[in-house]
């Protein structure tokens, strides 16, 4: 699957905080389950750490693994 990617807007915001992203470490995820729908951009990891956190978003989400 092949996807493009646009540098953001200087003035694009976090997702999680409104921080200004590019004053930071900023850091792109897309869902590409979602036919690689549009990016969301968080200033740092902690600011995605803490969505994902909020959202639930791990919860289910784990691989399984078997020694077998």
């Amino acid at each position: 699957m092949s996807t493009t990617f646009e540098t953001p807007d200087a003035e694009e915001t976090c997702a999680y905080c409104g921080s200004r992203i590019f004053d930071h470490d900023p850091v792109c995820v897309r869902d590409c389950t979602d036919n690689c729908a549009s990016p969301t951009y968080f200033c740092n990891y902690a600011c995605l750490s803490s969505y994902i956190d909020e959202e639930d978003m791990s919860v289910g989400d784990a691989c399984e693994w078997s020694p077998e």
